[in-house]
């Protein structure tokens, strides 16, 4: 049976969750939240405004983007999760659409979040579309803000090659947990016109004991800002900002 736990389900039938008490998984989403807020308040900066988040599931980033300051959008394909966020006021508005084909206005949002969504798409098509659309739906000077783990890890690249020798749901659960190259990250957000910059939110693993988790993501904030070191985050944030045209003279 299935537990929800934090933003990613605990399988007991799968044999790293079976390795792992659930206890020991909550506490590193608890230090990846804390991680990921203070990026976003540090590199953004933003006093409110519109979130778009695509692929929303159960947890939208309302601890990113708190009300009421800002108005949290969320997209999902499943209308039982839109209907459940609606209920439960962890979203403002809801719709029912897919990633890259989201029927909303341009420039409509100053952030567009993809949490630990991205590496899910990646495992069927290509991102391209997805990044295309978050950048047409940015404000000038607005952030598309992606959160994935890494494949550049030891533990990604360690996912990856199971994914690759074909046992990758025995080892993780599911086929489609698909480790992102941080070089893809930045690229695809170049091709879409954005300017990314890329960060570490932990080099910690959720699987990890409490206290080796406290003492792995010590290294979070001091290294995880600096380009040579973040790329090899477990999970990673890339923020990516459409640019604000320029004046005419």
């Amino acid at each position: 049976m299935t537990e929800q736990l934090g933003s990613e389900p605990y399988d007991p039938d799968n044999l790293l969750d079976r390795r792992s008490r659930a206890a020991t998984l909550e506490h590193q989403y608890g230090l990846m939240q804390a991680r990921e807020r203070e990026l976003i308040d540090r590199r953004l900066r933003l006093p409110g405004g519109r979130v778009l988040s695509v692929g929303a599931g159960w947890h939208p980033g309302r601890h990113l983007f708190e009300a009421p300051a800002f108005e949290l959008v969320a997209a999902d394909a499943d209308p039982a999760k839109i209907q459940g966020l609606l209920e439960t006021g962890r979203a403002d508005e809801a719709i029912v659409g897919y990633a890259g084909r989201l029927p909303l206005a341009p420039a409509s949002f100053d952030v567009v979040l993809y949490r630990l969504v991205l590496h899910h798409i990646a495992y069927k098509e290509s991102l391209g579309p997805a990044f295309a659309e978050a950048a047409s739906l940015l404000v000038p000077g607005g952030a598309l803000v992606v959160i994935e783990p890494g494949s550049w890890h030891p533990v990604g690249a360690g996912l990856a090659l199971a994914n690759r020798a074909g046992v990758g749901t025995r080892v993780h659960g599911t086929p489609d947990d698909v480790p992102l190259s941080p070089r893809r990250l930045v690229r695809e957000a170049r091709d879409a016109g954005l300017g990314p910059e890329l960060h570490a939110v932990t080099y910690s693993w959720r699987r990890l004991a409490p206290v080796a988790q406290r003492a792995v993501a010590a290294l979070d904030r001091p290294l995880g800002s600096r380009p040579r070191a973040a790329v090899l985050a477990h999970t990673l944030m890339l923020i990516a900002r459409r640019p604000v045209a320029r004046e005419k003279p």
